[in-house]
């Protein structure tokens, strides 16, 4: 048994580290804080419990003795328990108290550091904290201490003086007391100053103003936590080192509607362009089970799905076989990502069309000799490509490895849909389930977004026109149409 205490980052879901993601897969038990980031916890099992324990200042919050108890009773039970922090632990994250009563528990603990936002929001604003001409020091500072105590432990003379970057958290609803004692104990009244409130986070916003103004530009700006402020010389430098808001998507929402299994990859690529990324899978990917398909008498496999190809690889390794049950067999891909999750498995496609629907793989099948045909792809499905090939005289069987299902979304996530600058279609089942699920949302403002003309289709049978679709029929052409568009507006 042992009980880990994680550092979870300061929001951005690409700080979280490769140890951090490790033990939140492997945990029986993860007791987590509000301010982990998106996505923190998908990497859990399924059957891990999952217990949140957050704090709000002037909010509810769970008290840290019964944070410490649920740490120590879930570490009694001998199971592997993940106490995920936003931050690191160790930098005012009460981790030093959790860890102090664990060890008189005698229950084992390790610490796994996370970065902490006091550098990563300055870094993501454009602020160093260190800098050989500017500040050779930075001092982190904490705006809220333990109300217990009988006064402050901060020697506010000594930080007034201090020759270097001052770095302050949680200090938002006392700022303006914090900088009044500053300028009061010496410290120059002109400095420069900022605020930096969800540093790393979708949304991000910075304030800059001398140290004498900023508490007031930041109340004008309705600053709200959780945020850092920093006062020295390097906060002069944003305006030359601001690189997060010259992202082409950056200040932009978008939401994306594939399924759940398969958003990871679109919405960390949208983040990286700058975009805040709201989750919305309106299908669910429902596996059909049954036993593994006799390949050998094809002469030709088609796979229209990265999906079709993981159902299928799944039934030939129940029935003991692998990809040599291809040998022989033309193989046919209907896209990049499809002949990408051939290539997992050790498979080349012989045949990827330069358009990827069905009909691009027709014409890519022209001077391909073909008797016999199997077609494995999703239960709901169009038929172009089984009729071209009957139509040829191939004999041909579709085999239905999984079928696409509603997901229900949350009203939170409801919310955040209808705010979406963009709304991201990848097949015309998204259209439609998606449209069933948010009903009036599908008049909101978002800009909508199709990966191709068969998903365009289905918007247009719901009396909907596409304000962009991607000349490419993949995720890079989505990507690539949902920029020129942020990019000439």
């Amino acid at each position: 048994m042992t009980v880990y205490l994680v550092g979870a980052g300061p929001g951005d879901p690409g700080l979280l580290t490769t140890r951090a993601l490790e033990l939140i897969a492997a945990a029986d038990v993860i007791v987590h804080d509000r301010l982990i980031p998106a996505g923190a916890l998908d990497g859990a099992r399924p059957d891990a419990e999952l217990v949140y324990a957050g704090k709000r200042g002037g909010g509810e919050s769970t008290a840290q003795a019964e944070i410490e108890r649920l740490l120590v009773e879930h570490g009694r039970r001998g199971r592997t328990v993940v106490r995920l922090k936003g931050g690191d632990p160790f930098v005012f994250g009460r981790g030093g108290e959790e860890a102090e009563a664990l060890r008189a528990a005698g229950i084992p603990f390790e610490v796994v550091p996370g970065v902490t936002a006091g550098v990563a929001a300055p870094a993501y604003a454009g602020i160093p904290v260190t800098h050989r001409e500017l500040a050779s020091a930075v001092a982190f500072v904490t705006g809220h201490e333990d109300p217990a105590k009988p006064e402050s432990a901060l020697d506010w003379d000594a930080l007034a003086a201090f020759p270097g970057t001052l770095v302050v958290y949680m200090g938002v609803r006392r700022l303006d007391s914090i900088t009044a004692r500053l300028i009061s104990a010496g410290r120059d009244p002109d400095q420069p100053a900022a605020v930096i409130e969800r540093g790393t986070m979708a949304g991000q916003r910075v304030v800059t103003a001398a140290l004498k103004t900023i508490a007031a530009q930041a109340a004008e700006e309705g600053v709200a936590a959780p945020a850092v402020a920093l006062f020295g010389p390097v906060v002069a430098l944003r305006e030359e080192l601001k690189w997060l808001e010259r992202r082409p998507l950056a200040g932009l929402t978008v939401a994306v509607t594939r399924a759940r299994a398969q958003t990871s990859e679109l919405a960390s690529r949208l983040r990286a362009l700058g975009a805040a990324v709201v989750e919305a899978p309106a299908i669910r990917i429902a596996r059909i089970d049954g036993p593994a398909p006799d390949l050998g008498g094809y002469d030709l496999l088609c796979l229209t799905s990265p999906n079709g190809v993981r159902v299928l690889f799944e039934r030939l390794v129940r029935a003991g076989r692998d990809a040599r049950a291809l040998a022989g067999i033309q193989v046919a891909a209907i896209g990049p990502g499809t002949a990408a999750a051939l290539a997992e498995h050790g498979v080349t496609a012989d045949v990827v069309p330069d358009r990827f629907v069905a009909e691009g793989l027709v014409e890519a099948l022209a001077d391909v000799p073909v008797n016999r045909a199997l077609i494995a792809r999703a239960a709901q499905a169009r038929d172009v490509l089984s009729d071209a090939l009957r139509a040829r005289g191939a004999e041909v069987d579709v085999l239905a490895l999984y079928e696409t299902v509603a997901e229900p979304l949350s009203a939170e996530q409801l919310v955040a849909v209808a705010d979406a600058d963009y709304l991201t279609f990848t097949s015309s089942s998204t259209v439609s389930f998606f449209l069933a699920a948010t009903g009036d949302l599908a008049t909101a403002r978002a800009r909508r977004v199709s990966i191709g003309p068969v998903t365009s289709a289905a918007l247009r049978e719901h009396g909907l026109e596409p304000d962009v679709e991607a000349s490419r029929h993949d995720i890079d052409g989505l990507i690539a149409a949902l920029v020129r568009d942020a990019t000439a507006r």
